[in-house]
């Protein structure tokens, strides 16, 4: 059997999300790349998971189940504080409902047969970067407080992406929260 890496994120979409992605390329241009480039403005539900791609679309089927059991769920992600580690800049997010729902979408899958466990993730975030020189901090944090407004209209949307081996992302299905 081919096993895939999966991943579920919850993107934002709207203003904040354009915000992250112009401070994403400016950070490029100051600093050059860090390992937050690899990704989308996201907040990982999950960890990686390896799964048979002839049997996804069950897993699919799987967290729309869920997903059509919970209601209102961009009202239950909040952003708590924009936060700036010596290693790590983003922000910090609760989110009860939503770590819930795929609380009992991983519950669903580790009733079926599949390749390994799907990890929940406790520490819910959005970062802009992370794994950068230590002299790059000063100039990241700056430009992330001038570039990006943490009260920014933002919608939600909860995503169920393949990771590719060359880094590439296909979104299989995403559902407004």
């Amino acid at each position: 059997m081919n096993a895939e890496q999966f991943i579920i994120y919850a993107c934002p979409v709207g203003e904040l999300n354009e915000q992250i992605n112009s401070y994403f390329q400016k950070s490029r241009e100051l600093c050059g790349e860090n390992s937050a480039h690899q990704y989308m403005p996201h907040c990982s539900l999950t960890g990686f998971f390896h799964a048979d791609p002839t049997r996804i679309g069950n897993d699919l089927n799987s967290l729309d189940q869920v997903y059509h059991h919970y209601q209102h769920l961009s009202q239950d992600i909040k952003i708590l504080q924009m936060m700036f580690k010596p290693k790590w800049h983003g922000l910090e997010l609760k989110a009860s409902g939503l770590k819930h729902l795929i609380a009992n979408f991983a519950e669903i899958m580790h009733s079926q047969p599949i390749e390994e466990n799907i990890r929940l993730k406790e520490w819910l975030h959005v970062s802009f970067a992370y794994n950068f020189p230590s002299e790059h901090h000063d100039t990241l944090k700056k430009l992330a407080k001038k570039m990006i407004n943490p009260k920014a209209a933002t919608q939600w949307e909860l995503r169920f992406y393949q990771k590719h081996p060359d880094w590439t992302w296909t979104c299989l299905k995403s559902w407004p929260l």
